[in-house]
Parts: C-alpha cells; sequence; structure tokens
C-alpha cells in the first residue's frame, strides 16, 4: 500500500511536467510556467535587485483546464506565483520575495522565499550572485484520494500538513545583449513523511539553465530567443524554449515549446507612459501525453517596475551687481 500511493503522487505530477524514463519514475516537483522569461526570480535568487527600482509581479496558471480524474473530481493543476524585488539603496545588493501556491490533485505545495544578491560589474556585464532561504509546505487531501484497499497506516479523511526549510542559490550573467544564469533549488532536498510513516515524499534537487540573447532591428523590433533548462538530482532533463519579438518596447507576442509536451503562443502589452506596467497572457496547446491531459492551458501575468526616485540638486547662478555664485 505504501508503494502503489508513493508511486500514484509521483506518475501524478511526471504525467503532469512530462518527465518519465523508462528505467526509473521521478518528477519535476516545482510549478512550471509558459512566461519563464519574465519570473527569473522564482528559478534563480541572482535576480533580487538585478536592476534598479523596484519589481512587482503576479500570475495565475491554469493548466488542463476541465481535466477531471476518473473519479469525477478535480485535479488539474493551479499555479499562482507573486513576486517582488528592489535595490538596496547605495549598495550593490538587492533583496526578493517569492510565494508560490501550487495545487496538483490531492495535493497542494507552498513555498515562501526570502531571496538575497550581490551585483558587481565585469567587463561589459553585471555578475550577480544570490542566495535563498524559506519555507516549503506540503498538505495532502486524504479526502480527494481513492483507495483501493484501504491500510489502516493511511487516514481515511481530513488534510495533512508539515512544512521544512528550504535552501537554493544562483549566479547570472547578463549584458545588454545576452544573459546566462545557472541555479539550483531544494539544496537540502527536505522530506515529508506522510500518514504515520506510511509513504515520504522527499523534495528533490532541481537545477535550472536559462540563456537568452537579443536581436535588435532596424524597424524598432526586438527578437529575444531564450531557453531554460530544467534537471532533476541531474538524472531527468526537460526544456521550454521560446522566441519572442517586442515592437517599440510595448507590444509582444511570440511561440514556445515545452520539450515533448506542449506547444504556446504568448502576448504582452505594456501600460503606462513609461511602460511600467505590463499584462501578459500564454496559451499552451498540449501536444504530448493526451490521453491523460485537457488539450489547453492558460496563463495570465501582471507586472509593475516602480523606478527609484532619486533627487537632483540643481545649481542656480544667482547674480547681483557685485556677486555671482
Amino acid at each position: 500500500m505504501k508503494k502503489r500511493i508513493y508511486l500514484c503522487f509521483i506518475l501524478f505530477s511526471s504525467i503532469s511536467l512530462g518527465i518519465i524514463t523508462s528505467s526509473s519514475v521521478m518528477a519535476q516537483q516545482d510549478a512550471q510556467f509558459t512566461q519563464y522569461m519574465y519570473n527569473g526570480l522564482f528559478y534563480n535568487p541572482a535576480y533580487a535587485g538585478q536592476k534598479s527600482g523596484y519589481r512587482f509581479s503576479a500570475l495565475h496558471r491554469s493548466q488542463w483546464l476541465g481535466y477531471s480524474t476518473s473519479t469525477g473530481q478535480g485535479g488539474a493543476p493551479t499555479t499562482q506565483l507573486l513576486t517582488a524585488s528592489g535595490r538596496i539603496p547605495t549598495m550593490n545588493f538587492g533583496w526578493g520575495l517569492s510565494f508560490t501556491n501550487d495545487d496538483i490533485g490531492p495535493t497542494t505545495n507552498q513555498d515562501i522565499n526570502l531571496s538575497l544578491a550581490y551585483h558587481r560589474k565585469l567587463r561589459r556585464g553585471t555578475l550577480s550572485l544570490g542566495v535563498f532561504g524559506g519555507v516549503f509546505s506540503s498538505t495532502i487531501k486524504y479526502d480527494e484520494i481513492d483507495v483501493v484497499n484501504p491500510d489502516p497506516s493511511i487516514p481515511m479523511g481530513g488534510d495533512e500538513s508539515q512544512m521544512s526549510a528550504n535552501f537554493g542559490a544562483g549566479l547570472l550573467y547578463e549584458t545588454t545583449k545576452y544573459y546566462v544564469g545557472l541555479s539550483s533549488r531544494h539544496i537540502n532536498e527536505p522530506t515529508f513523511d506522510f500518514g504515520n510513516g506510511a509513504f515520504d515524499n522527499q523534495l528533490n534537487n532541481h537545477s535550472y539553465l536559462q540563456v537568452g540573447y537579443r536581436i535588435s532591428t532596424f524597424a524598432q523590433v526586438t527578437f529575444d530567443p531564450s531557453i531554460l533548462v530544467k534537471s532533476v538530482g541531474f538524472n531527468n532533463f526537460s526544456y521550454d524554449v521560446s522566441v519572442i519579438a517586442t515592437h517599440n518596447d510595448r507590444i509582444s507576442g511570440g511561440l514556445a515549446y515545452r520539450g515533448e509536451e506542449s506547444l504556446s503562443v504568448l502576448f504582452g502589452y505594456q501600460l503606462l507612459r513609461d511602460r511600467s506596467l505590463r499584462l501578459g497572457y500564454a496559451f499552451d496547446l498540449v501536444v504530448g501525453g493526451n490521453e491523460a491531459k485537457a488539450p489547453s492551458s492558460h496563463e495570465f501575468m501582471l507586472s509593475y517596475n516602480l523606478p527609484s526616485v532619486t533627487r537632483k540638486v540643481q545649481k542656480i547662478i544667482q547674480r547681483t551687481p557685485r556677486f555671482r555664485y
């Protein structure tokens, strides 16, 4: 019974992210986002306060809209992400705060992390080093588990939640033309022991590689190809690749592909005179594993950049018959 329930949880997570191998069953336990290129802080703490001013973002993702399990219950993954970051005044340090809520089947995972990053000019770019620490909470809703052979060690109702410390680190190098980032989440690999010790759920170490490049053209259009490579315990790999076109730094659109899982269309529009408010939307069309998924996913994002306020004192020349200042 222990192995059966544990395998069901792993399989559900594996199907959702398309990372299943023939030799072993492992899954990426982190939430996934189609608009990953705008949510660097989730993957890498080195993004904390990388640019001047303050940055805030909110994202909601509904994956496999309309999906229902064989028992008639829901279970489609839904995710919310909130982030905030800024630069510490007169210092090369930045801070970041992120909160994630990820519902998938009978499980709910929440984590809140505080990031600290150091930024230093290096040649034509900026090298950033970051770390984060926080709390990861996992909850199982036993009422939503369909047990074939009841086991006394597995509760038949109610919820069970556990929390554990969570740590990560990353580095990032960015210029006006390209960026390269490497990060690792859940370095301490916390373990959650549910059902009176009947089964456990270890949060595996996740590693991310982000690479992007900016291509400028004469028609006020820029192209930003990027790739996100994801690894779980350095044994299973998946990737997202995208190309975003932006006109006049206001209207953007692009295409993305998640390996063996989905094709995506992305749209964005920047509002206000200083283009500080951005609306983003992504639509995923599932092309792999259709027998266990609904065909579409939707992702909405809102971000706001608050520029830092600087006071500039201008010296005014005052003329008098005798003196000039």
